[in-house]
């Protein structure tokens, strides 16, 4: 019935921003979070904005998934990316969005810094004496909020919450009473790099079909106070074993390659290149915003890869698309 009622909705919001858009007059599709937008999809979320101004975002965000049947592998829908969607076509000037409720603050976006996340004692050595260390996905709690304040305090770009599919890490040794040296966000990958979809060679359509196989490296942290000699890449060599069974357990499918982007004007990759990563070249600096080819070389970063299984490129052309599983129901 739902399904019935968008259609005939749509059509008749269809014809009527054909002839009266508000605001910005929209005249070329979008692309965002790996969906392209056409025209009228453009024009239905400007009239749905201006329709239901006197919602609140999210509840706007969750009526646009549903009438562009917008949503995950596992029939939940898209809403947080749909809100992402909706702030960057605000601030394109291209629809008006209502006023943030201030309702005890905006949730995870904003990250307050306790006592907790101040710096430490350091602790000096090798990554020999720590071992073993002990890799922990982290779940939502205290912990989780802990990690989000290391994070936004002491990463060079600070905490965002991730679009898609996502996995946390902390890293613990026994040798220093269990306290945390360092954590690690993994997150779905870029939708497109042009390096990296040469390096594979698949077509687009083979692209878009197992593009969920690659997982990307979007933080990783050793605390300030942790000067340990090798621990970076005894991390991302320990990481690389341990995360496709976590994934598979958390969303039913596992993965075939790793990925990461690094900043080469502060860092040289060293502890990738040291895991046995393959660099894969330099982006074209562009961000996954610029669909005009404005910025061009401002946002250049070294492209990194591992693979996890043998004949990774001719896998991640072949294999059947994976089949999500809700992460819910795994965590039970």
């Amino acid at each position: 019935m739902l399904d019935k009622c968008a259609h005939l909705w749509y059509g008749k919001i269809a014809y009527r921003t054909a002839r009266m858009v508000p605001g910005f007059k929209i005249s070329e599709s979008f692309t965002f979070s790996g969906r392209t937008f056409s025209v009228e999809e453009l024009h239905l979320i400007q009239q749905i904005t201006g329709d239901f101004a006197s919602l609140g975002r999210t509840e706007i965000s969750r009526t646009v998934c549903e009438l562009l049947d917008w949503k995950r592998p596992n029939g939940g829908l898209k809403d947080h990316e749909a809100r992402l969607l909706l702030e960057r076509l605000e601030g394109l000037g291209w629809v008006r969005l209502p006023a943030v409720r201030r309702l005890g603050g905006r949730g995870p976006r904003r990250v307050k810094w306790t006592a907790q996340s101040e710096e430490q004692k350091k602790l000096i050595g090798s990554a020999g004496e720590l071992e073993p260390l002990e890799l922990e996905v982290v779940k939502p709690g205290s912990e989780s909020q802990l990690l989000r304040q290391w994070l936004e305090r002491y990463h060079y770009l600070g905490y965002r919450v991730p679009v898609g599919a996502q996995l946390r890490y902390v890293v613990r040794s026994p040798r220093c009473e269990m306290e945390v040296l360092a954590c690690l966000l993994w997150s779905s990958p870029a939708w497109k790099i042009a390096e990296r979809d040469r390096w594979i060679g698949w077509t687009e359509a083979q692209r878009q079909q197992n593009l969920q196989r690659i997982v990307n490296n979007a933080r990783f942290l050793i605390l300030p106070w942790v000067e340990v000699r090798g621990l970076a890449s005894k991390i991302l060599s320990r990481c690389a074993r341990r995360l496709p069974l976590d994934w598979e357990k958390r969303y039913g499918y596992r993965p075939l390659l790793l990925e990461t982007l690094v900043d080469p004007s502060r860092f040289r990759g060293t502890c990738y290149r040291a895991a046995n990563w393959i660099f894969l070249g330099r982006t074209q600096g562009r961000g996954r915003m610029d669909r005009h080819h404005r910025l061009h070389g401002q946002a250049v970063k070294d492209l990194y890869v591992y693979p996890l299984c043998h004949n990774v490129r001719e896998r991640l052309c072949t294999a059947e698309a994976p089949r999500w599983a809700d992460p819910e129901e795994n965590s039970r």
